[in-house]
């Protein structure tokens, strides 16, 4: 047997005015994972212990199998890894967004926790004179993929409370600042970036070319380094991942996954879905397992776009649901899973049981009527037990 996950991330929401008081899922024209639930195995699961964060770092390393009460070290560190940076036992790695901070005369407000979705290239050169700007034997940057980079604090301070760019869009920044042990060197590692973006040629260009600037970074999501076993001792199966975002890439490294470049991938909703789906299909040949993991319903959410939302679930659904299930023999089974779901109406990550589907061609079942939404299935299990329950069965 071989097995393909699918991950949309951030697919569950909330009903919506907008759509009569249905959720994009349930107006989402998705007929091959419609009919999967239907003819298969459909609950919920709990992607997010009580106590932790409701993001994708954590609700992904649930999807891995792994509970995050026993791994989880911050989400930073797993970037780290799948970015190939090595930590020391003592580093310090956060997560360093390129953001778009608003200046009023009386507050400053979190604009953009994309710095206007900058471009891998502009990011790339922004990181680097940062790098050499500020950085020192104590702070390096690493440039990762569009917005989404790495702050490495060689024997610093992680013990802090910080808040993800991503939950404070339009709001005032102050009272979510750092705090804690360690908080005033980071404060002012921020204040000199953003006096150096300010200032860069790159970031005049592109007000002049009337986008927005990448002016500052947020610092957040920060973590020693992270320690899995493999997926192969722990499962029994050999496995590897799809995906264009770092932290995927990480989760999947630490466990012993092949995590394969994909020309197109992009993270975000303009991503190449067909490609994905035809490297996961090259990947089965010689992998008992495959992840797919898919940014752009999230991204969507973020944005506060339905309309991408609903496109961006059709398009997982034709071009990589579709387009894996009549191209596999009878021989495969397919878990289609959201991470978390992602609310348009808050912009940002909500913990809550999301739902999922087992499928497989030579094992059909009465599944959930209603097709492959928020209301499919009853019983709620946490990552681990998905994992079990789609490996070895009911």
């Amino acid at each position: 047997m071989k097995y393909v996950v699918i991950i949309g991330d951030g697919m569950a929401d909330f009903p919506l005015h907008e759509l009569g008081g249905k959720t994009p899922l349930m107006v989402a024209k998705k007929p091959y994972m419609d009919m999967m639930a239907r003819e298969g195995f459909c609950g919920k699961v709990l992607t997010i212990p009580e106590g932790f964060p409701p993001g994708s770092d954590v609700a992904c390393m649930s999807i891995f199998g792994y509970n995050p009460s026993h791994y989880y070290t911050g989400r930073a560190p797993i970037e780290a890894y799948g970015m190939g940076i090595e930590l020391g036992e003592e580093d310090v790695a956060y997560r360093c967004n390129l953001v778009y901070l608003k200046f009023l005369h009386d507050k400053t407000l979190m604009g953009d926790y994309s710095g206007g979705h900058i471009t891998t290239e502009e990011a790339r050169i922004l990181i680097e004179d940062l790098n050499k700007g500020i950085g020192n034997n104590k702070f390096s940057f690493f440039p990762g993929i569009s917005y989404r980079h790495i702050m490495v604090w060689k024997g610093g301070k992680w013990e802090m409370s910080t808040t993800p760019p991503h939950d404070i869009t339009e709001k005032e920044i102050l009272p979510y600042l750092p705090a804690g042990q360690g908080a005033d060197t980071i404060i002012s590692l921020m204040n000199d970036a953003q006096r150096m973006l300010t200032e860069h040629p790159l970031n005049k260009k592109r007000v002049g070319n009337g986008k927005i600037p990448a002016n500052s970074i947020w610092l957040w999501g920060q973590g020693k380094k992270s320690h899995f076993p493999s997926f192969k001792d722990k499962y029994n199966v050999k496995g590897a991942t799809v995906t264009a975002v770092d932290l995927v890439k990480g989760i999947s490294s630490l466990i012993g996954f092949d995590t394969p470049l994909v020309e197109g991938a992009t993270g975000y909703i303009d991503t190449d879905y067909r490609a994905k789906a035809e490297k996961a299909l090259e990947l089965l040949k010689d992998h008992d397992i495959v992840y797919i993991h898919i940014e752009a319903p999230d991204e969507a959410s973020h944005n506060g776009s339905i309309e991408e939302k609903i496109k961006a679930i059709e398009s997982i659904d034709r071009d990589v649901v579709g387009k894996i299930f009549d191209k596999v023999g009878d021989i495969v089974q397919f878990l289609i899973v959201t991470d978390h779901a992602t609310p348009i109406s808050l912009k940002t990550h909500y913990a809550c049981p999301v739902p999922f589907v087992v499928f497989s061609k030579n094992n059909t079942q009465n599944g959930c009527h209603s097709g492959y939404d928020e209301r499919a299935g009853d019983k709620v299990y946490n990552g681990e037990e998905l994992v079990e329950l789609f490996l070895r069965g009911q």
